[in-house]
């Protein structure tokens, strides 16, 4: 026999809410909030409706995510030659579930230099280019966080 732990019950337009403080049952329109989400709220909920000898379930997945920290940006190399920088950059967040990475930049001529969508940036410019702005973005399903890379010269940074 399997056990469930009931949250609430409702009956002939009486509700019972086994986790006051905790479960927010709104009868109107049959909706439930988790109040203070937590990582152990994440799991499978079910809801049934009994209408007679029937009963209907459905099963709901609930996933709980940490949104993520403003991201930070890291030189990995540079190298400075035939008139040329070319920097390997590393954008990382420090917290969040789920992070997905990219690049790109607010500037359509220099769009195709801060391409990517990984956390990593190979970018290569000349060094008279001094306007390169490179724009990480990091994201989950619950949050997105940017954080903009602006070399100067490339001897200077």
């Amino acid at each position: 026999p399997q056990k469930k732990q009931v949250l609430v019950k409702y009956s002939g337009n009486n509700s019972t809410n086994y986790f006051p403080g905790k479960m927010n049952f709104q009868s109107l329109d049959f909706s439930l909030e988790i109040l203070d989400t937590s990582r152990e709220d994440g799991q499978l909920y079910e809801y049934s409706v009994s209408r007679g000898p029937e009963e209907e379930v459905q099963q709901i997945q609930l996933r709980v995510y940490e949104a993520v920290s403003d991201p930070t940006i890291r030189i990995l190399s540079k190298e400075l030659a035939n008139g040329s920088c070319t920097l390997t950059l590393n954008c990382s967040a420090g917290q969040g579930d789920d992070v997905s990475y990219s690049w790109h930049s607010h500037d359509r001529r220099t769009s195709g230099l801060c391409s990517a969508n990984s956390s990593s940036l190979h970018l290569s410019y000349p060094l008279w280019t001094t306007t390169v702005s490179c724009v990480c973005t990091t994201t989950n399903p619950v949050s997105s966080r940017d954080v903009t890379f602006n070399p100067s010269e490339c001897s200077h940074e």
